[in-house]
């Protein structure tokens, strides 16, 4: 992966009050503006990427590069619009009773507080809704799908999945659920104007498209963390510590949480070897040969190899404190939880858990015979967990919780 630091990136150096002069990029330069860290260029560190596309820029911190995008949907304000519109509407539900954004909520990080999500009939996703915070970075996306490697591409799981149901279009109704959208005046002009010149601009293809570029727009990089990294802020005595932890060998995080996005699965424009490893971390060993509950068993459902039982990608810790629950079945309440997790090398379900869900699947993952290497006992005090606990809440961006911008245009 190439090194974010090097120099060659083209960047336009742009104050936001030149952004604005725009005209129709002031929406998207806004939106992304406000997710990456705010104010002026120079004092806050960011530039403007210019991808010179039907009006479109990116506004990123000088250390990051613009994020990868397929030929086939280049960005554009338009459709960004269109996407932001589409993301926050019920409508495009089989039933209409359901968005994309009833899974990931903004205030949430764009998840949901659900241990597992909950489909549009009512049936449970056996998996956590993960949030999309920078999710334009990744070079895969779900949780144990490697195949999976666009937005465009997961867009079609949520939309057309039938096992489970998310957002239940299907084949009996994805004419009456297209229908709606056509019928109403605010899609005829929103997406004429995101596909100009074409005879049937409403189609599903471009219902993908542009959900997958708003998506691109979710950008989180004013968390205390990085105004800390740009000399806009200190760490108090216990952050400084627990930011030490994370970064060195003893608490061992960095490992598989260490790039610029918090995780260790990372792309962007200028990327020419993408590395998409997954994780098996001890979490369940339900018959003493390294087992996971069905169907939740991580890259192995798609494979059958047996050494890819439980594997899963390491999740971004970007806002990391208003995701909760964690873990891919949302099994881990607390962040303190997930560190006494870590701390002891896996974990060991004795049966007996308040919580029934977890109490099913009894069994000492401790001792998973495919657990990743780096998994292993960590000594950490008390003292240690708390100042953890103060760092990872410095990844919270409340500017990309609370960015209008990116909220329910519909309010």
């Amino acid at each position: 992966m190439t090194d974010l630091s090097r120099k060659g990136w083209p960047r336009v150096a742009a104050r936001a009050q030149a952004v604005a002069a725009l005209g129709v990029v002031a929406m998207v330069a806004a939106l992304t503006l406000s997710g990456c860290g705010g104010g002026a260029s120079g004092a806050g560190g960011v530039t403007v990427e210019d991808t010179s596309l039907a009006g479109f820029q990116w506004v990123l911190p000088s250390s990051m590069p613009a994020p990868r995008v397929p030929d086939t949907n280049p960005m554009s304000a338009a459709k960004v619009e269109l996407g932001h519109h589409l993301f926050y509407d019920q409508r495009l539900s089989g039933n209409g009773t359901q968005a994309c954004s009833g899974c990931h909520q903004q205030d949430k990080a764009f998840t949901d507080g659900r241990a597992r999500a909950v489909g549009s009939t009512g049936e449970g996703h056996p998996r956590n809704a993960q949030g999309l915070a920078n999710v334009a970075y990744h070079p895969t996306l779900t949780w144990a799908n490697p195949g999976l490697t666009t937005l465009e591409q997961q867009m079609a799981v949520p939309l057309f999945g039938t096992n489970p149901v998310e957002m239940g279009v299907n084949d009996s109704n994805k004419a009456a659920v297209l229908q709606r959208l056509i019928d109403a005046p605010l899609y005829q002009r929103l997406f004429a104007q995101a596909y100009p010149g074409e005879a049937q601009p409403i189609s599903w293809p471009h219902v993908v498209q542009a959900i997958a570029a708003f998506q691109r727009t979710l950008l989180s990089f004013n968390s205390k963390y990085d105004r800390v990294q740009r000399g806009q802020a200190l760490y108090t005595e216990a952050e400084a510590r627990g930011a030490q932890l994370f970064f060195g060998e003893q608490a061992e995080c960095f490992h598989c949480h260490g790039s610029a996005n918090f995780n260790d699965q990372l792309v962007h424009a200028g990327t020419r070897v993408v590395e998409t490893p997954f994780h098996n971390t001890g979490l369940y060993n339900t018959d003493g040969q390294g087992g996971f509950p069905f169907p939740n068993r991580g890259v192995f459902e798609l494979t059958g190899n047996a050494w890819q039982m439980g594997m899963f990608r390491a999740p971004s810790l970007r806002n990391v404190e208003k995701t909760a629950p964690y873990m891919h079945d949302g099994t881990i309440a607390t962040l303190e939880a997930v560190l006494d997790f870590y701390a002891a090398g896996g974990r060991h379900v004795t049966g007996q858990e308040a919580d029934a869900f977890l109490a099913q699947y009894p069994g000492d993952g401790r001792l998973n015979p495919h657990k990743d290497s780096l998994i292993t006992r960590i000594s950490l005090s008390d003292q240690d967990k708390a100042d953890l606990v103060a760092f990872l809440k410095t990844l919270t961006d409340d500017d990309f919780l609370h960015n209008p911008l990116q909220a329910d245009p519909f309010q």
